[in-house]
């Protein structure tokens, strides 16, 4: 049985749902917690993937589905409150009698200081030691560089955006190694390139950047989320798919959040799934991180969520379950036993 060192999960990631009204200064309450990182999305409408943060400030926002540089907008994300955060009339995030679905994550609390252990020093790092997640903001320098992302424990899971200019989402994980990457707002496989991680592995310090301008323009703004594996809280993997119903992926935690993409081929989305659009078995309702699509509700697109893993329903590829498929995965979730044997109090 897994055992965490997170007896209350609900208190650094939780998802909130809310139907939009128009209003302005309207505050969204229920998260249990003062978010950090808010992952906004519309469920029944084509808006976009909004993404704001604490380091940046509630109103600069970041799109995972488009290469578009930031945009700051206080008609959408207006403050983070201590059990939720504040909203404006953009029908992007508000629309009259839309539904949408907020992730949302604990850093630190707050924007954080600088962190100096690089050869970049950060303008902010906001980091959450128990639950290993860090939003860094850095300059880049066009040379190959260190920057400190905080966690005290090497990251299984990095996102770096250019926030200065258009350009793609890098993301690093660790079942593909820092010679490989792939694209948060596209549907590619992965692919090497030497010039984002330096086909170096990040370190319980630090992540070695390179020249390519994705991660370390000269004189630009990055913004950089890294996280780490701890167990019964979060897992960051790899599998192989069957074609079969009943594939399944081991988190040893009961999921709350579950996010795939295939990376031996082009084509397939960044699917997400979570257990509050889904409260029970099968799990169908899915949206994608590179798309600004409606939400699918489709048991060809479904999974069940288990005490210690993801049971997989579809049987085919294109959705996550394609036979002799790679794909890496992102989970967030609860464990059954806290610490001192202890059953942990998830909701």
């Amino acid at each position: 049985m897994a055992y965490t060192t997170i007896n209350k999960s609900n208190l650094h990631f939780n998802t909130v749902l809310y139907t939009g009204n128009g209003s302005n200064s309207r505050g969204i309450t229920g998260v249990d917690f003062q978010p950090d990182f808010v992952w906004n999305k519309g469920r029944d409408d084509s808006w976009q993937n909004i993404l704001t943060d604490i380091v940046r400030g509630a109103t600069k926002n970041l799109y995972s589905d488009s290469t578009n540089a930031e945009v700051t907008d206080s008609t959408r994300l207006q403050s983070f409150n201590s059990d939720g955060f504040t909203i404006g009339t953009n029908n992007q995030i508000n629309n009259n009698s839309d539904t949408y679905v907020a992730w949302n994550w604990k850093a630190g609390g707050g924007q954080g200081s600088s962190n100096t252990d690089g050869s970049i020093n950060t303008t902010y790092t906001s980091v959450n030691t128990t639950a290993r997640f860090s939003i860094s903001q850095y300059t880049g320098t066009g040379s190959v560089a260190t920057v400190g992302h905080g966690l005290g424990v090497k990251p299984d899971f990095v996102i770096i955006k250019e926030l200065s200019n258009a350009n793609s989402w890098f993301v690093y994980h660790k079942s593909l190694g820092a010679t490989h990457y792939l694209y948060l707002n596209d549907n590619d496989a992965s692919a090497a390139n030497s010039n984002f991680f330096q086909n170096t592995e990040p370190t319980s310090a630090l992540c070695t950047i390179g020249t390519d301008n994705v991660v370390n323009r000269s004189s630009s703004s990055y913004i950089m989320y890294a996280f780490a594996e701890v167990q019964g809280f979060s897992k960051f993997g790899s599998y192989t798919g069957n074609g079969s119903e009943g594939a399944f992926i081991y988190t040893g935690f009961a999921p709350s959040f579950f996010m795939i993409k295939r990376t031996d081929s082009s084509g397939d989305k960044w699917r997400m799934w979570d257990n509050v659009r889904s409260p029970f078995n099968v799990v169908d309702d899915s949206l994608a991180a590179n798309e600004n699509s409606v939400e699918y509700d489709d048991v060809s697109v479904s999974l069940d969520f288990l005490s210690n893993g993801v049971k997989m329903k579809m049987t085919g590829g294109g959705a996550g379950n394609g036979n002799n498929e790679t794909y890496v995965f992102m989970a967030f979730g609860q464990s059954i036993v806290g610490t001192n044997n202890l059953p942990s109090n998830a909701k």
